[in-house]
């Protein structure tokens, strides 16, 4: 095995509730929306949101399926600078994604941010301090 990413799906049961989270507050653009499954534009790794259903019934496992809780997973995105950081939350925030924690500047040399999506994950906003 190569080890290489090739696509992240995130699993839901509010495709549409995600997609336009994904959509209208962080600006991805659809690639392909067939209902319950919707490929959004990302370069360098495929990213899409799927029904659980779906995977269910493509996997023929629906034993597998369990109650979520917590988060279950964080997407990281890059910024060039501290600056882009504060305005890309503000802006997000301001456009319904869930304030986690304001911008900070972290003793891992790194301005964070972090805000939540409809389904409960959170995820970072970040760019380098130097």
């Amino acid at each position: 095995m190569d080890g290489k990413i090739a696509l992240i799906t995130i699993l839901t049961n509010e495709v549409r509730r995600m997609v336009d989270f994904y959509h209208s507050v962080l600006g991805f653009q659809i690639l392909e929306d067939m209902g319950q499954y919707v490929e959004l534009m990302n370069p360098g790794v495929r990213f899409a949101i799927c029904a659980r259903s779906v995977m269910e019934n493509a996997t023929g496992h629906a034993d597998f399926h369990e109650t979520r809780s917590g988060q279950s997973f964080e997407l990281a995105f890059p910024l060039a600078s501290a600056s882009e950081v504060d305005l890309a939350y503000a802006d997000i925030i301001s456009n319904g994604a869930k304030p986690i924690q304001p911008p900070t500047n972290m003793p891992w040399n790194q301005r964070t941010a972090f805000f939540a999506d409809p389904d409960g994950n959170i995820h970072e906003l970040f760019a380098n301090l130097s």
